[in-house]
């Protein structure tokens, strides 16, 4: 069975956007080498990236750029060259390359897609999806990085989550610049 992985970066106070919805922030930590090379190889391990509405419009916006080739080629070309899914009761069209829209309710659709074969899947930002998908069950691993910035207030990707769900602790990993990846795994 397919695996489906949320990685996502949060501030110290827990937003993974700012009030204004913006995530920034989590990209303008001090760059160093470990932290690069991580990202870069994460970003290596491919499968799809699920997105909702708002986060696919910032990364398309993005990734496909000749900012994003000059300031991160590796990571670029992944973004622009894996599969995607977005979901999205509004948009008709998907211009980034190998977007498939898909209009229908995330939680049946990612339920279908893991029982397909094929590789994994990863959930970026788009709390939305992330909030549903957790209430459903269906994350099998959360990777959250800790950027050292308080926001003072924002959006959690876990807005609307009504019920607990134990996690235990399975990786850390510190970085130079401050950072810290905590990955966690559903109790079941």
């Amino acid at each position: 069975m397919r695996r489906l992985t949320v990685f996502n970066q949060v501030s110290l106070d827990g937003y993974f956007v700012d009030v204004h919805g913006d995530m920034s922030w989590a990209h303008n930590t001090a760059r160093d080498a470990e932290w690069q090379a991580f990202v870069e190889g994460n970003a290596s391990v491919g499968g799809v990236l699920l997105f909702g509405r708002i986060t696919y419009e910032l990364m398309a916006g993005y990734w496909p750029t000749p900012a994003a080739m000059q300031s991160n080629p590796i990571v670029a070309e992944q973004m622009n060259d894996l599969p995607k899914v977005v979901f999205s009761r509004t948009l008709d069209h998907a211009s980034w390359n190998n977007t498939r829209p898909v209009k229908g309710d995330p939680a049946a659709e990612v339920r279908n897609m893991k029982r397909e074969p094929g590789m994994d899947m990863v959930i970026m930002g788009s709390g939305t999806i992330v909030s549903q998908l957790t209430q459903a069950c269906l994350i099998d691993e959360y990777q959250v990085v800790v950027i050292p910035i308080i926001l003072g207030q924002g959006r959690t990707m876990f807005e609307g989550v009504k019920d607990r769900l134990p996690l235990k602790l399975t990786k850390t990993r510190t970085f130079g610049n401050g950072n810290v990846l905590l990955c966690y795994e559903p109790r079941r």
